[in-house]
């Protein structure tokens, strides 16, 4: 059954397109009243557009969430035109991918600056608000890489590393607010632009990896977050895989496996030159919910047969892995072998027990 939220304001950050426009049509279909900021003011403009014909009120609010300033007006207009606000979703990101050596330092900083201290700004403005209320939910979109290595992706990873260990430091802080939650959502691999916006210094052509599932499906988990409230989520069954892998596999074999399978998927044949993608400009016109990446993947490969095929490949590597300690203990010697059971080392005696040494003359 859908909840009433037609007292609740919303506000949502990213919300021109992927996870956040998602987010920002499913909380309007529930009656809130929402407050949407990214940097493209026309794009916010469809998105109000959207949500009015859900018969809700929206109103945009360009914002550069790298900026402490911005964000504090985001809140300060929030509050002036609402009154306050109970949920603020932290969702704005972007993505450089390239390898660490040869990226422009500037776009590493950039990443960070957007996905993690944007985050941090945002939840500052929101905390400040939600103790003097007594309650509110603060929801920061992370990534199933926010415990996971993922190839070329390294400023990406490490700010969603950031935004999943900030989370639970902040439900430490809080844990004397009861009626404040601290919700932390770590979406697989979604169905957004993400990848069309990327800065890139591969040389080829960025697509997303397999499986993904769509942004609906992260919104829905989102608003789930008012009502019931829970510390950290992942939305997707491969992400949920994936941190399994991890967890049981050594990780000499998920870098060396796991990087190449990434790296096949990730990068495309064909060639792409250098660009910074939307880490200095706004998305523009390309904008979106989704990236149109379910309807490219090969015919046949759906989200469920391209998990099997991780499931399988994951199991395969455990098992080899634990049949190959399995065997390399058989072969070593046990601690009664070299003493005999009574605690006398028998490397000393290369002619086999001696009396008084227990063993048979």
């Amino acid at each position: 059954m859908t909840a009433d939220m037609k007292d609740k304001v919303v506000v949502i950050t990213g919300a021109s397109s992927g996870i956040g426009r998602a987010t920002a049509h499913a909380f309007a279909k529930r009656g809130a009243s929402l407050v949407l900021a990214a940097r493209s003011g026309e794009a916010l403009d469809e998105v109000e557009r959207e949500c009015a014909e859900l018969g809700v009120r929206a109103i945009g609010v360009p914002t550069d969430v790298g900026k402490n300033d911005e964000v504090e007006e985001l809140a300060a207009n929030t509050v002036r035109d609402f009154g306050g606000f109970d949920v603020w979703v932290n969702n704005a990101g972007v993505l450089l991918v390239g390898r660490l050596d040869e990226a422009p330092v500037e776009d590493f900083e950039r990443v960070i600056q957007t996905n993690l201290l944007g985050t941090s700004y945002g939840a500052r403005v929101a905390v400040t608000h939600f103790r003097k209320k007594g309650r509110g939910t603060l929801v920061n979109v992370a990534s199933v890489v926010g415990g996971l290595g993922q190839v070329y992706s390294s400023a990406y990873v490490a700010s969603k590393w950031g935004v999943r260990g900030f989370g639970e430091s902040l439900r430490m802080e809080l844990r004397d607010q009861p009626d404040i939650h601290v919700c932390t959502v770590m979406p697989a691999g979604i169905d957004t632009p993400i990848f069309q916006h990327a800065a890139n210094y591969t040389g080829k052509d960025v697509q997303a990896l397999a499986p993904v599932y769509p942004p609906e499906q992260v919104a829905e988990v989102i608003v789930s977050m008012v009502d019931s409230p829970q510390a950290e989520v992942t939305v997707g069954d491969a992400g949920r895989l994936m941190q399994l892998t991890r967890a049981v596999v050594p990780q000499a074999i998920v870098s060396r496996l796991g990087g190449a399978v990434q790296e096949k998927g990730m990068l495309a044949d064909r060639p792409e030159g250098p660009h910074t993608g939307n880490l200095y400009e706004p998305s523009g016109p390309t904008s979106a919910v989704t990236g149109g990446w379910q309807q490219q993947m090969p015919s046949g490969v759906t989200a469920d047969t391209a998990l099997r095929i991780l499931g399988l490949g994951a199991v395969g590597v455990g098992v080899a892995y634990l049949l190959s300690n399995v065997a390399r203990n058989a072969r070593a010697p046990s601690f009664a072998s070299w003493y005999g059971g009574n605690g006398k080392s028998r490397r000393h005696h290369p002619y086999g027990p001696r009396s008084g040494d227990g063993g048979a003359r």
